[in-house]
């Protein structure tokens, strides 16, 4: 049931990595424009955080590994029209499909995990789990970076496939079915859910702060909030915050997520741009920070044992903000490098203990609807990442060049090299990397002070036993 968990998730990791390597090829081969650019990234965000919340509570009640596989099939399939794109305007669409499919997906990878190990074997599982997820990010780069040089930007979309062929192969093979024990749907709690974050989400990507779009969501989110008090059945119960392991691990986490979001978008255009790497060797020069996390997930698990999640998480976030320090006052690959290492420690010990910690406080019945909230978190800090820290490296990266550089120039560095204008353009977006970075390092030292301050040593709540057994059902 591990393997088919963690093929799942796999095909979501390769995804967003081979998708941030492709920049600029996508810049390059199809001519799409930074605005383009943001909405192929922001596309599947958008579509992906606002049904989160949805599909996790729908997976509790319908079944969790029927979800998992309706998932796979809508991500696969919409690989395969992102393959076969020739306009930016496609490309969005199907990576809005995309989201559709992850956020079905997503949430059953974790509850499942939850509800078939116990106490336990749990930590040890989810270390597994968080180390794919690192696989992801290792295969990614390195398989999407040789397709790249040596196909079209498109090939990248194919590796999705395959892997969610034998996903779903796999889950019926292999995963028996788990639910949550028969609870009724709240249609008004989906609406407004929907509603809510998906208009919550546009705003902050967008950073357009059209009035009505402000209100829908204000509105919808405090309806949420009033009706799910209320309701007899509802589809979050808000009591959880009141834990401070679930409300303490959940802001960490938004945080942990808004700091290191954009490093990839960053990264990938500073490695091929400034450093003059080809795809295949940017993919490569990413892979310490993927192996540095894979091992120190490893090691967070085994000093779970003795050590506090509260530490863990803290310590960790804490390490995160020294790589992004040594990446805001230096150049050049090797500084990079160890940069890199040390996000991927600081990674490693937090992420899975803050996860533990969130999902630590959920009764059982509500797992997928828990592993949604923690997917949901981690979305809007993505967002927020990308919105804050992308208009970051847009506004310096322009004030940084010549002021009698052409206007495209001034606005992106693949316009800029194409139209001649290397050296100045290089020296504006490694500034432009420097100031992000110090971004970074704030948002990761602010969610380390928080886990330390809430976070308490030992779980306030108590996990119990699954509610719901796994049903044996055949194929």
């Amino acid at each position: 049931m591990l393997v088919v968990l963690c093929l799942s998730l796999l095909v979501l990791t390769v995804d967003g990595t081979v998708l941030n390597l492709a920049i600029p090829s996508l810049i390059e081969e199809l001519g799409a424009t930074p605005s383009d650019i943001q909405w192929i990234l922001d596309a599947y965000v958008l579509v992906f955080a606002g049904l989160l919340l949805t599909a996790g509570s729908l997976s509790d009640r319908y079944g969790r590994r029927r979800f998992l596989v309706i998932g796979l099939v809508l991500f696969g399939g919409a690989s395969l029209l992102a393959v076969l794109a020739t306009e930016p305007w496609q490309v969005i669409g199907a990576r809005a499909l995309m989201g559709v499919g992850g956020s079905v997906l997503m949430p059953s990878t974790l509850s499942i995990l939850m509800t078939v190990f116990d106490e336990e074997e749990r930590r040890k599982a989810m270390a597994i789990w968080g180390s794919v997820a690192m696989l992801g990010v290792v295969v990614g780069p390195t398989l999407g970076g040789f397709l790249l040089e040596h196909y079209w930007w498109g090939s990248v979309f194919l590796l999705n496939i395959p892997i969610a062929v034998l996903a779903v192969i796999a889950a019926y093979a292999l995963m028996p079915e788990t639910r949550g024990g028969g609870r009724k749907i709240d249609p008004v709690g989906v609406v407004l859910s929907i509603i809510g974050l998906t208009s919550a989400v546009y705003v902050i990507i967008e950073r357009e702060w059209n009035p009505f779009i402000i209100a829908l969501a204000v509105v919808a989110l405090a309806a949420f909030v009033i009706w799910e008090r209320r309701s007899d059945h509802p589809m979050l119960p808000l009591q959880l915050f009141a834990n401070r392991n679930f409300s303490g691990a959940s802001f960490s986490i938004l945080l942990m997520s808004f700091g290191a979001g954009a490093v990839m978008l960053m990264l990938t255009q500073y490695l091929q741009f400034v450093l003059g790497y080809g795809e295949l060797q940017a993919g490569v020069a990413i892979l310490p920070q993927a192996a540095a996390a894979v091992v120190f997930n490893g090691i967070g698990a085994g000093l779970g044992k003795k050590v506090s999640n509260r530490v863990l998480v803290g310590g960790g976030l804490l390490v995160m903000a020294g790589g992004f320090v040594v990446m805001a006052t230096t150049t050049g690959y090797l500084p990079l490098m160890f940069a890199l290492v040390l996000m991927g420690a600081g990674g490693g010990l937090a992420g899975p203990s803050a996860y533990a910690s969130l999902m630590g406080a959920i009764p059982m019945e509500h797992a997928g609807v828990g592993s949604a909230l923690n997917d949901t978190v981690q979305q809007v800090g993505l967002a927020l990442s990308i919105a804050v820290l992308g208009s970051v490296l847009a506004g310096v990266f322009t004030s940084s060049m010549p002021a009698d550089a052409p206007a495209g120039a001034q606005e992106s560095i693949g316009t800029a090299f194409a139209l001649g204008i290397v050296e100045p353009a290089k020296a504006a977006f490694t500034t432009a990397v420097h100031v992000g970075s110090w971004v970074g390092a704030g948002f990761s030292v602010a969610a380390a002070l928080l886990a330390l301050a809430v976070l308490r040593p030992v779980p306030a709540v108590a996990v119990p036993e699954p509610e719901g057994s796994p049903e044996n059902t055949s194929v």
